[in-house]
């Protein structure tokens, strides 16, 4: 057939991508045709619109480097990534709920219990401790424990490695024979995802704001468990209901408590104002996974 039309074109495609050896890709290049023909037909663009289209995710491309994802900001800022971690990780019993992985994540320096990890940020000191235990109750005794955060300006170290001098707010820990762990960091902020790029061009264009609430990461592996990422959000924080990557989830929430000058729970005694935040984690070690 050499004659293609509105009405031709799409089974056309259908009909060459069904050759494919692979199950699995025959289904999701089946799948992307149809979707993606479809959307074509809806929105109807002009040759300009599409033109302008093929550009916007050419520049997509070129502003992804070692640092930044702009691909992956696009799927957060569409819902997308929400979306694709709820498929793969369906809530059960009291499991930590996930969220999304974000574009920050770098593997971190592996730290002690009671370290402080916040390098050369600056910010109110906040202490943040945790447990981590199996849903059938027993801890997760050795789980690997990675944590990362922005500062209070709202950076992470990766955007600005001159300023740090190297990785900052950012750590690795063992969880103990009771599955616990703390550590000494800053408090981080909210802030907005980088605006300077495609992804910020489209949400002005949506009138959407870029505004992340204030949070901090983590990602937990123990053996027999399926792998958790996650982060706890301030509680009150003005961001909750409108996260620019729809990353909230009410059990996520938690408070981060104000303290004075006194002793941490660690005995460490503070000079001035202190952030606590703990929290108990909850691994899915039903083997579905």
């Amino acid at each position: 057939m050499r004659e293609f039309d509105e009405n031709s074109i799409t089974e056309a495609v259908l009909s060459r991508v069904r050759d494919a050896t692979d199950p699995r890709m025959r289904a999701i290049s089946e799948a992307l045709v149809r979707h993606l023909h479809a959307f074509i037909r809806e929105v109807r663009p002009t040759q300009a619109e599409w033109e302008a289209g093929i550009r916007f995710l050419t520049a997509t491309g070129q502003k992804c480097d070692d640092k930044r994802q702009e691909f992956i900001l696009l799927s957060d800022t569409l819902g997308v990534s929400t979306l694709v971690d709820s498929i793969n990780n369906p809530v059960s019993g009291d499991v930590t709920e996930t969220t999304v992985f974000g574009p920050f994540y770098v593997p971190p320096p592996a730290f002690d219990h009671g370290a402080d990890i916040g390098g050369a940020i600056e910010g109110t000191p906040m202490f943040v401790s945790g447990c981590v235990r199996r849903a059938s109750g027993a801890p997760a005794a050795g789980a690997t424990v990675d944590v990362w955060h922005s500062d209070e300006a709202g950076f992470y170290d990766v955007q600005q490695l001159e300023k740090t001098g190297g990785l900052a707010g950012r750590g690795r820990f063992t969880a103990d024979g009771e599955g616990r762990f703390h550590f000494w960091t800053r408090r981080p902020a909210a802030y907005p995802i980088p605006t300077d790029g495609p992804v910020g061009d489209m949400l002005a264009a949506q009138g959407r704001h870029p505004w992340r609430p204030e949070h901090v990461h983590f990602m937990i592996l123990a053996d027999g468990c399926r792998p958790l990422v996650t982060h706890l959000f301030a509680q009150g924080d003005e961001y909750l209901d409108s996260d620019v990557v729809f990353g909230v989830k009410e059990s996520l929430v938690r408070p981060f408590v104000l303290h004075q000058a006194g002793a941490a729970p660690d005995g460490t005694l503070a000079t001035g104002e202190w952030i606590s935040l703990d929290h108990e984690f909850v691994l899915d070690d039903s083997g579905q996974h």
